[in-house]
Order: C-alpha cells, then structure tokens, then sequence
C-alpha cells in the first residue's frame, strides 16, 4: 500500500512542476494586464493506444511433422522448432518469439542458398523451398507483431501518466537509443550476418518499460497547448478592449519576468525533446510494415511530426500563435521599439 501511494505521488510529480511554469506564468500575465487569471481547465488525456486485435498481424501457423522436418536436418532447425514448441517456447515473450522466428529464418535461408538442396529428395527439397518463402514472407510481420505486443511497448502509451517533468526532459535522448537499436534491428532482420543479441533487445525493452515517456512526452504537450492557448484569449481580450494607454509597458515587464524566462526554456526544451523522441519513434516506423489502420490512425493523431491536426503541430501553432500575440500586445502597448 505504502509502494502505491509512494509511485502515485511521483507520477504527480511532473504534472506538479509543469503546471506550475505555466500556471506562475499566466498568474504574472494576468497581473501585468490587470485582470483575472484565467480558470485552467483540464487538458484532455491522450488517446487510447489501439487493443491487440486491431494493432497486430494475423499470421497463420506453419506446420510440420517431426519426421519432416527430421529430414532437414542438415539445416540444423529441429531443435530450434523443438524449443518452440515446447512448454517455455509457447509462453515466450513476444520478443523471444521475434528472435526465434528471425534465427528460424536464418536457417532455412542459409540453407537452401547453400549446397544441402543438392542432396535433398525432392519431397524435402520443395519443403525447404516452401518454407524459406513462407518465413520471409511472414518476417516483417511477426517483426511488426514482436514490437506492438510487447507490454514495454504498449505501456509506453499509457494514458494513466502524467506529464514528462522538466527535469526529465533531459532523458530523451538517451532513453532514445533503445529505439534506435530496434529500428537497427528491423532494418537488419534480413542480413544474414548480424546477430541479434538477446541480452541488448531485453535491455533496450526494459528501457521502454521504466516510464511510459511516450505518453508523457505526449501528455506534458497537451498541457501546453491547453495553458498557452488560455493565456492567449488573456492577450486577445486586452487587444479588443484596451487603447493601449493603460497597458504601457505590459509587454515589456512580461517579456522581463522570471515567469515568462522559465517558461520559454521550457518550451524549448520540451519541443526538441519532443521531436527528438517522436522523430525517432516515426524512424523507427518507417522501417516495418505498412500498419494496421487503427495503427495508422493513432500515429496520424498523436505520434505525427507533420500532420497540422497531430499534437506536436496543434503545440507549436499555439505556442507561435501566442508568441504573435505577445508582439501585438507590445505594439498595441507602446513598449515596442522605436515606439
């Protein structure tokens, strides 16, 4: 019980010190402008990722009788399929799975491009040919599966997180090399002559699985948009309002305060965490399969770098919208130059 509260304090933590930046900031801008604060509505939750069956490949079970597959056995593949199909194989991990699929792969290929056809009966010759073309065509996919099922994966979308600490933004990048091993990864599962490591993936994935950064990232963007879009329709109201005499130099002791200083550097830093991470995640998307279309759909909305409706251009369109209006307001003001 003690553990749980301990670990629903610090999920608060992040939303705690980014609320703050940008809750001191509009209190300062309210002041400055002589009005109310704005009400700070909740920012909606990022959505929900995309359940199994609508996020995975159906692929179809390739079977095969022992006495066959016996008769392969120049390939060296029974007791890779034995270990596969017995007990600990049938509950692997959706990672382990990839990489038994992808060595699977790698014999079969290896050889039915060497010389072992040449002694094959013609039954087991057009067996391995048969199965070499279905597992190349299957490894994309099981691949594709590999990632969207595992539960590091998954949980780095969940919605119940909060958003990314500032302090935290500093761990992108690092955290970042985990998906770039498994864009590696994939862009290699057809060289025949790199290796994966199991030990290197497991770690990579426990990466993923120590914070949900995805959806934090995502989250701490939400926050944003919703705080700085409040405090634009501040802005807007005293442009509609004022003739610009009784705001003299609103603009200026904004653009001066300790409030609006932390909260640009911020801004900054959570924009090119952002690219940063999701730059990375879209790389990593490139290299598989075309998705599924309820995958396609969540990467259009919330993981986009381009899409003017995805949440990393609706942030940078608020934030550049309120950055005009703060220009506005020192022009409207006098506090500009040359004014």
């Amino acid at each position: 019980m003690l553990l749980a509260v301990m670990l629903t304090l610090m999920a608060g933590c992040g939303e705690g010190q980014s609320e703050a930046l940008l809750g001191d900031y509009q209190q300062r801008l309210a002041e400055t402008l002589g009005v109310e604060a704005p009400e700070r509505a909740s920012p909606v939750n990022i959505g929900a990722f995309p359940e199994q069956d609508e996020r995975l490949f159906e692929i179809a079970e390739t079977r095969e009788g022992m006495l066959d597959i016996y008769a392969l056995r120049e390939c060296h593949i029974a007791n890779l399929v034995a270990g596969r199909n017995n007990q600990l194989g049938k509950v692997a991990a959706p990672s382990q799975r990839w990489l038994y699929e992808l060595e699977l792969w790698r014999r079969l290929s290896g050889c039915w491009n060497g010389d072992v056809p040449d002694a094959l009966s013609d039954d087991s010759r057009e067996r391995l040919a048969r199965l070499t073309a279905i597992k190349t065509e299957q490894l994309p996919r099981v691949s594709w599966n590999a990632l969207f099922d595992s539960e590091e994966w998954v949980k780095s979308f969940s919605r119940a997180s909060s958003p990314l600490s500032p302090e935290a933004l500093g761990e992108v990048e690092e955290r970042s090399a985990a998906l770039r091993y498994l864009r590696k990864a994939t862009l290699h599962q057809f060289d025949r002559d790199w290796k994966a490591d199991s030990a290197t993936l497991e770690g990579h994935l426990k990466t993923l699985q120590e914070r949900p950064l995805s959806a934090e990232l995502l989250r701490a963007l939400l926050l944003a948009e919703q705080r700085l879009g409040e405090a634009s329709i501040l802005i807007e109201a005293t442009l509609e309002q004022d003739d610009g005499a009784s705001c003299r130099g609103a603009a200026e002791a904004l653009a001066d305060s300790p409030e609006a200083s932390r909260l640009a550097t911020w801004l900054d830093d959570l924009d090119r965490a952002a690219r940063h991470w999701l730059g990375a995640i879209d790389a990593l998307l490139a290299v598989h399969v075309a998705p599924p279309p309820a995958v396609a759909d969540y990467r259009r909305r919330w993981l986009s770098l381009s899409d003017p409706e995805a949440l990393l251009p609706t942030f940078t369109a608020a934030r550049d919208h309120h950055a005009a209006l703060r220009n506005r307001l020192a022009r409207h003001c006098g506090s500009a130059p040359g004014t």
